[in-house]
């Protein structure tokens, strides 16, 4: 399809531009900002996503936009761009490099296209649910057969037992190989790139969460929201290997 190559292609564009602001902060002490709903928030943050908004408003003016930082551009178009500058704020202003930029590009408010940059690491992650791609060579997800032998990640332990069942959590634990908070974006990738077996997310915003779709279905996952239901309807996501997705719905939820 040759207009999902050109929004592929401009996907590279927006990560690379947004990424130099990125890596410019990063060696920086910068002021971290406190939003409405808690979250934090920087000037790197801001004029990423500025430069994404910008970028998309010159090349495609009437597609829509929905933003973390600066809401939303509603248009007719049955083209969306879903931007999260930085996912991961508290790593980026810690100097840790589990976050990355996301952008999903949604067709009709179905996900046909999305993005994990590390722009620190230079590595660009994109899927478009039959292909995912890590800095331009195909990738996949490790094809791990048992709980036993996976490894787990997750953003937020304690988010767990806020919004979900904490106890079968820590029984999920037990029983896989390697537990680690390696998260935000950043467990993501590493999913999509076959180093690791699960990753689980409580709770989560659309820009957090649409981008992942087509990336991991791009490398041969299962993604889903906490109960095994379509994500993209979802506030929460499960995203394992295809072998042992199910399994884990049922640790969690049975």
């Amino acid at each position: 399809m040759k207009e999902l190559n050109e929004f592929k292609k401009f996907t590279r564009l927006l990560a690379e531009e947004s990424g130099k602001i990125i890596k410019t902060y990063f060696y920086e002490n910068v002021k971290v900002e406190t939003k409405i709903d808690g979250s934090p928030v920087t000037i790197a943050d801001k004029k990423a996503e500025e430069i994404i908004r910008k970028l998309i408003e010159k090349n495609f003016p009437t597609h829509g936009i929905i933003g973390e930082e600066f809401g939303t551009k509603e248009t007719s178009s049955e083209f969306t761009w879903v931007l999260d500058p930085i996912d991961g704020t508290k790593s980026f202003v810690r100097k840790m490099i589990t976050f990355g930029t996301q952008i999903a590009l949604l067709e009709n408010g179905k996900p046909i296209i999305g993005v994990i940059n590390q722009p620190v690491l230079g590595e660009f992650l994109i899927g478009d649910n039959s292909r995912c791609e890590l800095n331009g060579v195909k990738t996949s997800v490790n094809n791990c057969a048992s709980l036993e032998d996976a490894l787990l990640l997750t953003t937020d332990h304690l988010n767990v037992y806020k919004y979900k069942d904490g106890n079968k959590f820590e029984k999920l634990i037990r029983r896989v190989k390697l537990y680690r908070t390696w998260g935000n974006a950043y467990g993501y990738y590493l999913l999509a790139a076959g180093f690791a077996d699960i990753m689980i997310d409580p709770i989560m915003s659309p820009w957090d969460s649409l981008p992942l779709i087509p990336i991991i279905r791009g490398a041969g996952g299962v993604i889903t929201d906490y109960e095994g239901r379509d994500p993209v309807e979802g506030n929460s996501i499960i995203a394992a290997s295809a072998e042992i997705h199910s399994a884990v719905i049922e640790a969690l939820n049975n």
